[in-house]
């Protein structure tokens, strides 16, 4: 049995939680063990370090704390201003940025924060600025109608969903699709690239009000010189949400016209992903927006949650270490080595390679659906997330791709070597899965066959290739 303080701190709190319902203590333990046995290529999970996870199990978790540092609307939080001002102060000196808001609850929430607070600043509306004293849930019928009207069809301008761009950016279904009058830029049909001479002509047509930049499955470097260029030819404010690429310009290895904060307005990540701190949103701005952004509650936040808070300035504390700088890099170039492994096997790639901690594989060219390759995958313990490709013919549910990176494994210790496996694991699940069929015998979408043996066979070896580089080494539960 292991006695250093990790082991004992994880063992002695699911004792705990044993004593009251064994079944959630249970359930801790096994996505312990199932984490610690799969291949997680999942681009945007990792792996958190113990300090920041027992950094959200504690008494902050009791605390309301509406407001902000020194104005809270509930007394007894100077322990509480104490941390976020530790997290806020982690953040600017990480990113350069002149003001950072780490309340957040998720990236969603860091965007409507940043739409919102860019509404304010750039539309007159005396109902907008009534409403900003208020939660969003506490707004009346009259009160919307007043804003609606006040604010008019503000045009937002963000990628496609297709393209690699997040819903957040306005998709239809999503929040920001409603809030504003909507228009996508997509990528080159031939290369998968952006085209920066057909954002900048969309924009000159559309005149939006934001321009935002960023995405969650483009595989790619973002000009941000350029993109802020752009919103600057028609007036708008340049938003980018970098939320799976954070840990990446925090760790300087995306510099100059790559680094978004020097370049945007407004910039939302999540703390999780390549950052791999807590689950969370943060928003950086400059002295500009500051005012606007830290009315972020009650507008559009509730109570924020000052254990995830203190967990959050664990984690970037932690990416300020020199250390974090090498585990960026490698990041990328584990990407850039499962991404050769995948080409010299057959496999098609979006862009036909990455810049960055994800690879997009289109898996029609496996005679799959993104669907099918997901699940035969997990089948054989390797954990991806279907994700759909360019002008993808099967949607966004069963899709034509699959979505991998390399921030979870990574942290884990593998590199290149691993990643030319991990590659032929991949390829060897894919190229034997076959399209199945429903039960009326029509082709089927979600259906599959794989061998049983193969997925034995290629879930031994993957844990064979995780073997000697343990999740959480200094956790034992035993």
């Amino acid at each position: 049995m292991s006695h250093n303080a990790e082991s004992t701190a994880f063992r002695s709190a699911l004792e705990v939680i044993r004593a009251v319902e064994p079944r959630v203590a249970d359930a801790i333990g096994a996505e312990l063990a199932d984490q610690r046995e799969s291949l997680k290529l999942i681009a945007s999970e990792n792996y958190a370090s113990p300090a920041t996870l027992l950094a959200m199990g504690n008494w902050f978790s009791d605390k309301y704390a509406e407001g902000t540092v020194g104005r809270r609307f509930y007394a007894g939080c100077q322990n509480v201003d104490t941390v976020e001002a530790l997290a806020a102060e982690h953040a600017r000196e990480l990113f350069g940025a002149t003001h950072a808001y780490v309340q957040p609850h998720s990236g969603i929430d860091a965007n409507l924060v940043a739409f919102w607070a860019i509404l304010a600043d750039r539309v007159e509306s005396p109902a907008l600025k009534k409403a900003q004293k208020r939660h969003v849930n506490d707004l009346t019928e009259e009160d919307w109608f007043a804003l609606r009207r006040e604010l008019g069809d503000q045009r937002m301008l963000g990628m496609s969903l297709d393209a690699g761009g997040h819903l957040t950016h306005g998709f239809r279904p999503n929040i920001s699709g409603k809030m504003f009058d909507q228009r996508s830029y997509g990528t080159d049909p031939a290369t998968g690239l952006i085209d920066y001479d057909r954002v900048a002509e969309a924009a000159r047509e559309f005149r939006p009000l934001i321009l935002v930049a960023g995405y969650s499955a483009y595989p790619r470097k973002v000009n941000f010189r350029i993109m802020r260029e752009i919103a600057d030819s028609v007036g708008a404010t340049f938003m980018v949400d970098m939320a799976h690429f954070a840990g990446l310009v925090a760790g300087k290895v995306f510099t100059g016209d790559f680094d978004p904060v020097p370049h945007a307005h407004i910039v939302t990540t999540t703390t999780h992903k390549s950052l791999r701190g807590p689950r969370g949103g943060m928003v950086l701005c400059g002295p500009e927006l500051a005012d606007q952004v830290d009315r972020g509650c009650p507008m559009v936040l509730g109570g924020p949650l000052p254990h995830v808070m203190a967990a959050k300035a664990v984690a970037l504390a932690e990416a300020r270490r020199a250390d974090f700088a090498d585990y960026a890099q490698r990041i990328v170039d584990n990407a850039q080595a499962l991404a050769d492994g995948l080409l010299r096997r057959g496999a098609t790639l979006v862009t036909g390679g990455t810049d960055n901690h994800l690879v997009l594989i289109d898996v029609s060219g496996y005679g799959l659906t993104g669907r099918q390759a997901e699940q035969a995958l997990l089948d054989s313990g390797i954990v991806t997330n279907r994700n759909a490709v360019p002008q993808d013919p099967n949607g966004a549910w069963y899709t034509s791709g699959i979505r991998i990176g390399t921030p979870a494994l990574t942290t884990r210790g593998l590199g290149a070597a691993e990643m030319d496996a991990t590659a032929e694991l991949m390829h060897t699940v894919l190229d034997r899965t076959s399209p199945g069929t429903g039960p009326d015998g029509a082709p089927s979408k979600a259906k599959y066959v794989l061998d049983p043996a193969v997925a034995e066979q290629v879930g031994k070896q993957a844990a064979d290739l995780l073997t000697p580089f343990p999740l959480y080494p200094e956790v034992n539960l035993t």
